[in-house]
């Protein structure tokens, strides 16, 4: 047999009360995606609603997979609806790290978060049992208590409805994370674009207040390092820093900017 596969370290880090802090890599590449846990980001978020592979595609999700093993950092995937059959097609992958976006009610994330699990809310959960790259192929000793120990399925609470039944959702078994979404929360609520708009201020505290108030770990994203402190002393454990295009569209800007291509 195997060595145990190591521990993820988010869910270490959660469950010690720490902060990890994440990169988005919006350019799809598994080279940045080792570079980033080379530079010390302690996940890189793979956003697969909006973008990227299909999550379907197990070749392209083992490549990114050995980037991020190899770089030393945690997968963080994002799926492209809360599906429960896709939900296991990454984690067989050896995905640790699942989060889905748009719920709206409980049964939805219970469906998700049972669909991870082989043993879920004292039953038989849904997950299903084979030898997938997760168990390395058949190898891995006690693989459905290691994968029940380490696997984090979370969600994104970005719809009115999700604010609505937060309750609900908070008390759902087995959730791993809440992730509060204030990008499409401004779109929900009618201001596109407005992530300052009262009401969607309002909605991103309930979250807030809701999550952190259930116990259960909250992630988001960091709009400059003024806000990441600030969400930091909040409470949040799970904050996205920025993205590949981003640092690109500074960093790129600033060059082209800077020169004086004027000769006179």
């Amino acid at each position: 047999m195997t060595d145990p596969i190591s521990e993820n370290d988010l869910r270490t880090t959660f469950e010690s009360g720490g902060v990890a802090l994440s990169v988005l890599e919006s350019a799809y590449s598994t080279n940045l995606v080792e570079f980033y846990g080379e530079l010390g980001a302690d996940a890189v978020w793979l956003d697969l609603e909006h973008g990227g592979p299909s999550p379907w595609d197990g070749e392209r999700l083992n490549d990114f997979l050995r980037a991020a093993e190899r770089g030393g950092t945690e997968l963080l995937v994002r799926t492209p609806e809360a599906d429960p059959a896709m939900v296991r097609k990454c984690l067989d992958a050896g995905v640790r790290n699942v989060f889905v976006p748009r719920v709206e009610t409980a049964d939805e994330v219970r469906d998700v978060c049972e669909a991870a699990r082989f043993d879920y809310d004292d039953e038989p959960g849904e997950r299903g049992l084979a030898n997938p790259r997760a168990s390395r192929w058949g190898l891995q000793g006690d693989y459905p208590a290691t994968e029940d120990r380490e696997t984090l399925v979370g969600v994104t609470v970005e719809t009115r409805e999700a604010v609505e039944n937060l309750d609900a959702i908070l008390d759902v078994p087995d959730l791993g994370f809440v992730f509060a979404g204030p990008l499409d929360l401004s779109a929900a609520y009618g201001h596109p674009g407005e992530r300052d708009h009262p009401e969607v201020q309002a909605a991103v505290e309930t979250i807030e207040e809701k999550t952190l108030e259930a116990d259960v770990p909250l992630g988001g994203l960091g709009f400059g390092v003024d806000d990441l402190n600030a969400k930091v002393q909040r409470g949040y454990q799970l904050l996205n820093c920025g993205s590949t295009t981003g640092a690109l569209k500074s960093a790129v800007s600033g060059w082209l900017e800077t020169v004086e291509r004027d000769s006179e």
